[in-house]
């Protein structure tokens, strides 16, 4: 069973109507009870990193979620703010982040940049990983973002996407996967990605 932190900035029903059409069981989970009923989990994220931080402690999910991903180790999947709220910093409101990886989020600035960047950008792979089984090395998925992460260690990115800089899009390490797209809405290499995280 796939848990989706169900939160008010987030936009999990998405994700489970995208599980449940690749025939995966998941459900909403908004309490630390609920997240123990679950073998992996994923956190959509929509919104800034501080309301999604302060909506996981609010609820006591921030404590719940760092026991069973970092103790107990079972499968987790960032997606958009869900991604960026890993990392130390958020330039979004100034505010400490997880720090479960190493590295910062920074908004974009660049003459002529439109931000957000919303709509279809390439991501590409840095390097083969169970994650992207089955993805083309370069691939079109949907952004929403104004933010980027810049993580310290360079091995820990899976792909890279161009939109003034070149930042990472997908980044892993041991059991924490995640995504600066929205994997529920990028089409068939959006789902595949979920698949694959589904079945690692």
């Amino acid at each position: 069973m796939i848990g989706v932190i169900d939160y008010e900035a987030g936009n999990a029903p998405s994700v489970v109507s995208a599980l449940t059409h690749l025939g995966h069981a998941s459900r909403l989970v908004a309490s630390p009870e609920e997240l123990g009923e679950v073998g992996r989990v994923i956190l959509p994220g929509v919104g800034s990193a501080a309301a999604t931080l302060e909506s996981l402690e609010s609820t006591g999910l921030r404590k719940a979620i760092e026991k069973r991903v970092r103790e107990e180790r079972i499968p987790f999947l960032g997606i958009c703010v869900g991604l960026q709220i890993l990392f130390e910093h958020s330039e979004e409101g100034d505010v400490p982040c997880l720090g479960w990886l190493e590295g910062r989020v920074r908004r974009f600035d660049g003459p002529g940049l439109r931000v957000p960047q919303i709509g279809w950008n390439v991501a590409e792979k840095t390097r083969e990983h169970p994650l992207l089984a089955g993805l083309p090395r370069t691939g079109h998925y949907y952004f929403v973002n104004s933010y980027y992460v810049v993580p310290t260690r360079p091995e820990v990115v899976l792909c890279t996407t161009e939109y003034g800089v070149r930042f990472a899009s997908v980044v892993a390490e041991g059991n924490v996967y995640a995504a600066q797209f929205h994997v529920e809405k990028s089409g068939p290499l959006g789902l595949r990605l979920l698949d694959n995280f589904a079945r690692l």
